[in-house]
């Protein structure tokens, strides 16, 4: 015969049943729906309720309420209740954390072990209210291993524009949340929070912002959520492949043939390139005085003819840009190979330098020689050459000034004799050997007038030449 208490119980579990099936319902409970968690660690359960219209007349918050949770079912009472507030022993160790006078039910439960596992009810006591809500349950699973953390990314990853990525772990026990820690192909910095969920679940979240090259595609990256489980850890991640968007890369083209051919041969022109998404349209160059294009596709088949010699370049193109090739030769047997437009950009500025070089030069050597002295010229050489052959030794000129007419002299007027500058120093005088008896015997005596500065001087006799230039300087 079962005890008064259980029947009791079974009373109420029922009639809140049936009315139940009526749409009626005693206690409203909110929770997850499910919880995964760690042996050894702890678990929170996010729990709230709520009292219906008609019985709110016969629930008083001001009265002490107990929160009992019950696993499986209803009909092995009181074995199936596991934790009740109101007693200091139960057989699940834990508490309730939440204000139950403001209808927190949240509960906590220490050192679980795969015996946790089950799905769970709640029940609220309180006097004269009873009530338990058997149409809202929390499925609890326990393992030894955590489950794996989830990595998200937020927007499309595109070369050159920053990405941001996200990876998220449970954490059941929030007094012990997970550490996360990333493995990337390029350096970053973290930010981690405590989150809550819609269902009021905690969870540890973890962002990095990047900018991705095209380097990074296909390159692995991973997530790894480390959780504290008594005196040592327990470790989990997740790994995914970086999928970058880029424009064509490695562009190059080739040649079936690196030799000279024949006219009327075949040969075969392929485009290459890397790119994410793949290449949608390939073109074919010529370069001649302007680029000019000659096909399309990937794969360009030429049959030679006189004209098809020259350098050849393709171009890839995607939805995010282009990318030029190199240039390949295609030589014809016979004729000339075409000289690369590049070699004569650099003869003529090779040679633009060079004359601007001389231009320099010549303009510095006119600069240094404007800098001669002004009074001497080589028609005063030549005349000092002659005033010092005449027997006399005079310098005399009567040159008209250039664009003038030359003065006749007057009648009763003696005529006036010219002078000009001599520069001795520029003078070598071989010695006749007449001057050189006249210079030993000291016989005669020369004289020489020459106009120093516009003004006539007469110098002093001079036994020989050397005495003149002497004077004179």
């Amino acid at each position: 015969m079962a005890c008064p208490e259980n029947m009791l119980f079974l009373i109420v579990l029922f009639i809140s049943g049936v009315l139940d099936c009526f749409g009626q319902r005693d206690l409203i409970t909110t929770m997850p729906d499910r919880l995964d968690v760690l042996t050894g660690s702890c678990v929170q359960i996010p729990c709230s309720f709520d009292i219906p219209d008609q019985h709110k007349d016969t629930f008083n918050s001001t009265i002490l309420l107990s929160g009992v949770w019950i696993k499986e079912n209803f009909g092995r009472l009181p074995d199936n209740v596991i934790f009740n507030s109101s007693k200091t022993v139960n057989r699940y160790q834990g508490k309730i954390t939440g204000n139950m006078s403001q209808m927190n039910c949240t509960t906590v439960f220490f050192n679980v072990t795969t015996n946790y596992t089950n799905i769970y009810f709640l029940r609220i006591e309180s006097q004269p209210y009873h009530a338990t809500d058997p149409d809202k349950s929390i499925n609890i699973v326990v393992r030894d291993l955590p489950s794996s953390p989830i990595i998200t990314v937020s927007g499309e990853v595109k070369e050159g524009t920053p990405v941001s990525l996200n990876c998220s772990a449970v954490a059941p026990c929030p007094e012990h949340p997970p550490e996360l820690t990333w493995t990337l192909p390029t350096q970053f910095t973290p930010e981690n929070q405590l989150q809550e969920k819609s269902d009021q679940t905690k969870s540890v979240l973890s962002t990095v912002t990047f900018t991705p090259s095209y380097l990074h595609h296909e390159k692995n990256i991973t997530c790894t959520a480390v959780y504290p489980v008594g005196t040592s850890n327990k470790t989990a991640e997740h790994n995914m492949m970086l999928n970058v968007s880029f424009s064509p890369k490695d562009t190059s083209a080739s040649i079936s043939s690196a030799d000279p051919v024949f006219v009327d041969s075949c040969v075969n022109l392929t485009c290459s390139s890397t790119a994410n998404p793949p290449v949608t349209t390939f073109t074919w160059f010529k370069i001649s005085e302007c680029k000019t294009q000659v096909a399309s596709g990937q794969s360009y088949f030429l049959n030679v003819t006189v004209g098809d010699g020259g350098l050849y370049y393709c171009e890839a193109r995607n939805s995010h840009g282009c990318g030029k090739s190199n240039e390949v030769q295609l030589a014809i047997k016979g004729q000339e190979e075409p000289v690369n437009p590049k070699v004569f950009e650099i003869v003529g500025k090779t040679l633009g330098l060079i004359f601007l070089f001389s231009l320099i030069v010549f303009f510095e050597w006119r600069r240094r020689t404007s800098r001669l002295p002004s009074g001497f010229d080589m028609t005063d050489r030549s005349q000092g050459l002659v005033g010092m052959n005449s027997p006399v030794g005079t310098v005399c000129t009567n040159q008209a000034t250039a664009g003038e007419e030359p003065e006749e002299p007057a009648e009763d007027q003696p005529e006036e004799i010219q002078y000009g500058d001599i520069d001795f120093s520029k003078l070598q005088t071989k010695e006749t050997p007449a001057t050189a008896q006249d210079r030993v015997q000291g016989q005669e005596s020369e004289y020489a007038e020459v106009n120093v500065t516009g003004s006539r001087a007469q110098l002093p006799p001079l036994n020989n030449l050397d005495e003149l230039y002497a004077q004179v300087n």
